[in-house]
């Protein structure tokens, strides 16, 4: 990915990871909507994960973007997760219309 604000991986179980950093404003809100809507629509994965480890805040039309994603997904037969929202994230995402299911706080393994 071109930005520094954005990074997408595709895990071993051919999950698609979106992984944005910092906080996500509306000037990063078409390259957003873009990765999401491609991931759904041409990559279409099994499973696309937007982790939100290194996000403090999403503004209104991000936040819409990902409650969005979740339905292209279902109509698309994707399944959509947000991994790692903090829990103000958590709260505003699912008032938006997130199914708690989807949101996954996701704890690293202890060091061996």
């Amino acid at each position: 990915m071109r930005s520094s604000m954005l990074d997408v991986r595709t895990s071993p179980d051919g999950s698609v990871v979106i992984h944005p950093h910092g906080s996500v404003g509306p000037d990063d809100a078409v390259e957003l909507r873009q990765v999401l809507v491609h991931t759904v629509r041409r990559v279409r994965p099994l499973r696309m994960i937007v982790d939100l480890a290194d996000v403090a805040e999403l503004d209104p039309i991000n936040l819409g973007s990902v409650v969005a994603a979740c339905g292209l997904g279902d109509d698309h037969r994707v399944a959509v997760f947000v991994d790692n929202p903090n829990d103000h994230l958590a709260a505003q995402l699912h008032a938006a219309g997130v199914p708690s299911p989807r949101l996954r706080a996701c704890v690293p393994p202890p060091p061996r």
